[in-house]
């Protein structure tokens, strides 16, 4: 059969993710933890969910350190297939027991549409990791709960695309979606990826929801953490996503990058004296 013409189908004016939309800026409620507003929210924890006894004395150590979510990893996609993937289901129960035990909601990634009701009974917020950003189908079934969605930039795509994968998860019903800045790829080698600070305020404009840094993928390097962490901050983020290990240097995935309870105490403190000069809070 001969098609004579094809119809194609111009996104609205104003998508649900743009300013036309929703001119004030999104909050988005997680437990009594307000996402979007006048607090900086600070996710912390380990890339990799290990044991019973690592992600509750983390949790415990990012709590006191004023941490307001655990991130923890029990899905775990790596380049290698033979890395570490994570504990799966049995992370999941470890992280509910952080949970019980800190107070702390969870955010942790879910990496394909059957895995989403599972995650969905354990994680206050669900991630979409970078590699995922246009994985439709896992957007459309995110879309189908009401988690709060934490939707990772892909290290090779452009702000309009991560505004429309976060119009995918609207678009199928969940609003309470959280834009992350994480690094992308450039020429430069000297860092893992390059922190794209330049998204924080643009994205600002073009969109009212949430925007969250990840400094320690953009950089790979947790001796330059903090000093992404400030520069964040300074520029408008709403709050950031930090890997923090209590012994880095045995950590399974990414302990290069992951801060010590130490180097994490300080990044609170020094985010604190730039978010009250914004006259915000932590």
């Amino acid at each position: 059969m001969l098609i004579s013409h094809i119809n194609r189908i111009a996104p609205p004016l104003n998508m649900l993710v743009s300013r036309k939309y929703r001119r004030e800026n999104t909050v988005i409620d997680v437990g009594n933890i307000q996402i979007g507003g006048d607090k900086i929210v600070v996710m912390a924890g380990p890339c990799s969910v290990e044991s019973r006894q690592q992600i509750i004395e983390i949790a415990q150590i990012v709590k006191k350190a004023r941490a307001s979510i655990l991130r923890g990893g029990a899905f775990k996609p790596r380049s290698s297939p033979y890395s570490f993937q994570g504990l799966g289901e049995q992370g999941l129960h470890l992280l509910a027991e952080a949970h019980v035990v800190t107070g702390l909601p969870i955010v942790t990634e879910v990496m394909s549409p059957s895995q989403v009701s599972l995650v969905a009974e354990y994680a206050d917020i669900l991630q979409i990791g970078a590699r995922n950003m246009q994985n439709f189908p896992l957007l459309c079934a995110v879309g189908r709960v009401r988690n709060p969605v934490l939707l990772k930039r892909g290290i090779g795509n452009t702000l309009e695309e991560l505004l429309l994968a976060a119009e995918y998860i609207m678009s199928s019903g969940n609003y309470n979606v959280i834009l992350c800045e994480r690094g992308i790829r450039t020429f430069e080698s000297a860092t893992r990826f390059t922190l794209d600070i330049n998204a924080i305020p643009v994205l600002k404009e073009m969109t009212h929801l949430p925007i969250i840094v990840d400094p320690s993928h953009a950089v790979g390097k947790a001796r330059f953490v903090t000093a992404l962490a400030r520069g964040a901050i300074a520029v408008g983020a709403d709050g950031l996503l930090v890997e923090v290990h209590p012994n880095p240097e045995e950590a399974i995935s990414d302990g290069e990058q992951s801060l010590s309870p130490q180097m994490f105490a300080t990044l609170m403190n020094e985010i604190e004296c730039i978010a009250r000069m914004l006259h915000r809070s932590i």
